[in-house]
């Protein structure tokens, strides 16, 4: 449908009269007789513009209002118009053939092409989802009894998340049902620090994610290392060969699976790493027998290392025991720090 502003002008001197109307913004003139009618005009709009009367409407200002074929009035006289204006609005015959052909044509169904295989999408890979979900660490549990235990699980969640932990676990088809964090008083003497634990080949694995005083964890890559060393402790039990060449196998795989190199931090909580002082050792051999209650309390409890196949006592130790131990060698290190610098001084100043 096109449609048309028009305007009239006041009818010419003599016996013809002037009718102006406006179609797609140009005006035009046509002349008629005095006793012309509406009729009369759409006639000759049809002769002159291909506007069928059936596509016409006639927009009139006043009064008059919109006009169309067949008329209300067919005898209404142009004179009545010649002060008025005028918009013609219609399509012509050509233009509506084409809309119609193009209607015909958008509707029309069109035969259907040979049917492409369905390829799966890109981004999924369900074996390797599946692999993930067996070869993973079940349950993480915190030690509720311990300051935040929220914060340690988030920080279990990472370790089980992390790319390149996540690509050694399908490799080696490692499946441990609970991942825990070890109370420091429980495995810390006066002698070492434990910091971590395998036990039954997997069954259970503890890793000391808290510093000694329990104000802090520790940095984030070397509990993901000693997890490597527990790991390894799945297949083999002593510290012999066979156990460290797997070892340091796992330790290669998860440093080249993990694609974001250096990780992310835990939620807004910073981890850091405490002075490494002397007697840190990962283990003493992968763990056999015993039991082992989460939260448990403060007693000695004896478990077989299978590197020596003797009892051992891990728990011995109070908490009161060991932060007292912690405090004491905290003031130990720093007042060592402290005479090094003024021996340092003294010797400069010579």
């Amino acid at each position: 449908m096109t449609e048309a502003n028009t305007s009239s002008v006041p009818a010419a001197s003599g016996e013809d009269i002037q009718i102006t109307l406006t179609h797609h913004g140009k005006p035009l003139t046509y002349s008629f007789a005095q006793e012309a009618t509406i009729s009369d005009l759409s006639e000759r709009v049809e002769a002159t513009l291909s506007i069928p009367p059936s596509n016409q409407k006639f927009l009139i200002s006043g009064k008059i209002g919109l006009q169309k074929p067949p008329f209300k009035d067919a005898t209404l006289p142009l004179t009545q118009l010649t002060s008025k204006k005028i918009t013609l609005m219609g399509s012509t015959t050509a233009q509506v053939t084409s809309l119609n052909t193009s209607i015909s044509a958008a509707s029309t169904p069109r035969r259907p092409g040979p049917i492409k295989p369905a390829t799966p999408a890109p981004n999924r890979n369900h074996k390797r989802l599946q692999e993930e979900a067996q070869y993973t660490f079940h349950t993480l549990r915190p030690l509720p009894y311990l300051p935040h235990p929220d914060r340690s699980l988030r920080f279990l969640e990472r370790l089980r998340d992390d790319a390149g932990i996540k690509a050694a676990m399908r490799t080696h088809k490692f499946s441990v049902p609970l991942l825990t964090e070890m109370d420091p008083a429980q495995h810390t003497t006066q002698e070492s620090r434990t910091l971590g634990l395998n036990r039954n080949g997997g069954e259970v694995i503890e890793l000391r994610l808290r510093t000694d005083a329990y104000d802090g964890y520790r940095d984030y890559k070397t509990i993901r290392n000693t997890l490597c060393h527990e790991l390894a402790h799945n297949v083999w039990g002593p510290h012999d060969r066979n156990f460290w060449d797997l070892c340091r196998r796992i330790e290669g795989e998860v440093a080249r699976g993990d694609w974001r190199r250096g990780g992310r931090s835990v939620g807004p909580d910073v981890f850091y790493e405490p002075d490494s002082g002397a007697g840190e050792v990962c283990d003493h051999g992968g763990w056999t027998g015993g039991e082992f209650t989460l939260g448990g309390g403060g007693g000695a409890e004896t478990v077989v290392s299978s590197a020596t196949g003797r009892g051992v006592s891990v728990g011995g130790v109070s908490r009161r025991e060991v932060l007292a131990k912690a405090a004491e060698e905290r003031v130990k290190r720093a007042k060592r720090v402290e005479e090094e610098g003024e021996e340092m001084g003294g010797e400069g100043s010579l």
